[in-house]
């Protein structure tokens, strides 16, 4: 309350505005993003996955910088300005996407890439005291146990492993560290970049990065089916225009672990849509790993 009993500023008339926002962004992030391993599914018949991504963030790139200019979005004052931004999206797209494509092309079972990756938000919960100042309390460390158990609980049924994949399973923890380490990176170096100029940047630093990693591999045939086009049109306008915007806001806003935190969600929404979509199968262990997922993000994001 201002001080003398006068009138909160007029600023504030849109606090409830910005409280919904905020509630309301990891929801929408966590729907959104799990779309991806539902499209993924969708586009890969039709290209090499490694095309898929270069494909992607190139057109993302596009569209972002499309954007930025539209809205006149602030860019980059400075070479070291605009370089932790690629560095960010070297990390969070050509490092993470492409470790986790390169795991499950090199025979990795996707339950345990999928695995692999959960372990984000512990190693976020971990480090963020010594690297940012963020501790996290007993309930939250508990959260984020919580949170991997249940991601276990949630995918154990499709976890297989063939001791002759080291290649893939090297790959899948350099996906772990790409997502961990962009976390990081983007609070650390790049807490005020502007999101659309930002993305543009980003996406065309992941281009750059993997594109001889897919004229190595070979461009392969592109099928450009009904299906393909609408996959990719959904991968670059929801995931790489919204969701990612979505992520950065937060980062900027929110608590490292907290934010990492809601990628356990991920895998229980997308094993539901998988259910719904595709017919997979959702057993009782994987309904109960949800909710001990759902509990585990809740107390680490308990204030």
């Amino acid at each position: 309350m201002a001080e003398g009993g006068s009138s909160p500023p007029a600023g504030n008339a849109t606090a409830p505005d910005q409280t919904l926002l905020i509630r309301g962004a990891p929801v929408l992030f966590v729907l959104l993003w799990a779309t991806g391993f539902l499209m993924a599914k969708f586009a890969i018949p039709y290209a090499e996955p490694f095309t898929i991504l270069v494909i992607r963030f190139a057109l993302a790139s596009a569209m972002m910088a499309c954007v930025a200019i539209i809205f006149g979005a602030r860019w980059p004052r400075s070479l070291g300005e605009a370089g932790h931004i690629a560095m960010t999206g070297v990390l969070l797209q050509a490092v993470y996407l492409g470790g986790c494509y390169a795991a499950i092309y090199a025979g990795l079972a996707a339950g345990v890439v999928a695995l692999i990756a959960g372990l984000q938000p512990v190693v976020t919960a971990a480090l963020s005291g010594p690297l940012l100042g963020e501790h996290l309390k007993p309930l939250q460390w508990l959260g984020a146990v919580l949170g991997f158990v249940g991601l276990s609980m949630v995918i154990w049924h499709k976890l297989s492993f063939d001791p002759d994949h080291l290649w893939a399973l090297a790959f899948a923890f350099v996906q772990l560290f790409g997502i961990t380490a962009a976390t990081f990176y983007q609070k650390r170096f790049c807490p005020r970049a502007d999101l659309k100029s930002g993305a543009a940047i980003q996406y065309a630093a992941a281009t750059l990065v993997l594109l001889p990693v897919m004229l190595w591999l070979g461009v392969g045939e592109i099928d450009w089916q009904a299906e393909f086009i609408f996959a990719m049109g959904w991968i670059v306008i929801v995931l790489s225009g919204i969701s990612i915007a979505l992520l950065t806001w937060m980062l900027q806003r929110g608590a490292a672990a907290r934010v990492a935190s809601l990628f356990y969600l991920t895998p229980p929404v997308a094993a539901l849509g998988g259910f719904l979509l595709f017919g997979e199968t959702l057993d009782a262990l994987a309904i109960a790993g949800m909710g001990v997922v759902a509990l585990g993000v809740a107390l680490v994001n308990r204030r």
